[in-house]
């Protein structure tokens, strides 16, 4: 089974959130965990994450990699509100996709009740950076497993 994950702008940033809030998050914490979690499973889960601030870098990614996909997890961060063009790729490599959301003490810009793609994602989570990646991952493999 093979996953993409696209983490959108600043997420490279959340441990300067994570430190003003006493905790020690970091993206490479976080993508290990993933990681992690992908070879905990039974699945045969094969990876690949970019994290990028340019909405076009993430778009060629999810385009290059459309056939090789079986899902995606998405954390659009400000996407979610204004890159029309994103919820256009999404619809049209019609893979099924999960969005991320991180509560608001981590929350760069943007949230589910605000996000236009939210109509075109199997399902929105919002939740802690170092679980709510790891609970969308199951989520994607048990729909992709039905």
């Amino acid at each position: 089974m093979k996953i993409l994950i696209i983490q959108g702008p600043n997420l490279n940033l959340i441990g300067l959130r994570s430190a003003k809030i006493g905790e020690k998050v970091t993206l490479d914490k976080v993508n290990k965990g993933i990681r992690k979690q992908a070879n905990k499973r039974s699945d045969n889960i094969t990876l690949k994450i970019l994290q990028s601030h340019k909405i076009e870098k993430a778009m060629t990614t999810i385009h290059r990699n459309r056939n090789w996909a079986d899902g995606i997890i998405i954390a659009p961060m400000a996407w979610a509100r204004y890159e029309y063009s994103l919820k256009d790729c999404l619809h049209a490599v019609s893979l099924p996709t999960f969005e991320v959301f991180l509560t608001p003490e981590y929350e760069f810009e943007g949230n589910k009740d605000l996000s236009i793609l939210t109509p075109i994602c199997i399902q929105s989570l919002c939740g802690h950076p170092l679980s709510v990646f790891i609970d969308t991952l199951d989520l994607l493999v048990n729909h992709l497993s039905e």
